[in-house]
């Protein structure tokens, strides 16, 4: 770090292990107190440092932490659909226009299957 004459590599690996002290305090189902003072600590330090990047993670993290905190908190997360919905965008990318709506829904319920999936999945 002695040619890191402004900082910045430092601060960004500062900000780089903020996040592992608090999700596991989180995680424990830890005091809210504690997991505000550390999302706070986070955020301060990404603003302080004023590197774009970092601005820009704060940014973000603040906006999702409420959803990366029920995540974290449950278990639960909605990313199954998200799949699916990407899976059916590439049917009706790929298919150009179905004009038989029950092609369309048979074709798009094939593509969903778990069987199917696993067949089209190739190991390098």
């Amino acid at each position: 770090m002695a040619e890191d004459d402004t900082g910045q590599i430092l601060s960004a690996w500062i900000a780089k292990e903020e996040p592992r002290t608090l999700l596991p305090t989180v995680h424990a189902g830890g005091d809210a107190h504690l997991t505000r003072h550390r999302l706070h600590r986070f955020l301060a330090w990404c603003i302080d440092s004023q590197i774009p990047e970092l601005l820009t993670l704060a940014a973000t993290v603040d906006t999702w932490w409420p959803e990366i905190n029920a995540f974290i908190a449950t278990g639960i997360t909605n990313a199954r659909t998200e799949g699916y919905n990407r899976l059916v965008k590439q049917v009706k990318r790929a298919a150009c226009g179905f004009r038989n709506q029950d092609n369309s829904a048979r074709r798009i319920r094939f593509h969903c299957t778990r069987k199917q999936r696993a067949a089209t999945q190739t190991s390098c």
